[in-house]
């Protein structure tokens, strides 16, 4: 029994590589002081789980800029960083089934 989460409104427009906006709910930002970057962590609005009830979660760096308000996407480019990223995913799927495991 797959539980959703729930997720402040925080949406955001991400630009695909073909140039179509697909609007997106942020699961997860956290800053990297290694890398000297943010990263945020989303999903697209309404995605569909998948056979096994997993929704596609995309990574990206995220540079704020100055108000710290919107800020420019990047792609992750380097082999660190991407472990950085899935470590942090792991823990939040953790902490996610132990939430879910609360509620029982």
């Amino acid at each position: 029994m797959a539980h959703n989460h729930e997720f402040d409104e925080n949406i955001i427009t991400v630009v695909d590589e073909d140039g179509n906006e697909h609007l997106c709910q942020v699961i997860h930002t956290f800053d990297s002081e290694k890398f000297g970057k943010s990263y945020v962590l989303y999903t697209y609005v309404g995605a569909e789980e998948d056979e096994e009830g997993q929704i596609e979660i995309f990574a990206s760096a995220f540079i704020p800029d100055e108000d710290g308000k919107d800020g420019e996407l990047l792609p992750i480019e380097t082999e660190e960083e991407w472990d950085l990223v899935e470590e942090v995913l792991n823990n939040l799927e953790e902490e996610w089934e132990s939430e879910d495991e609360d509620e029982e």
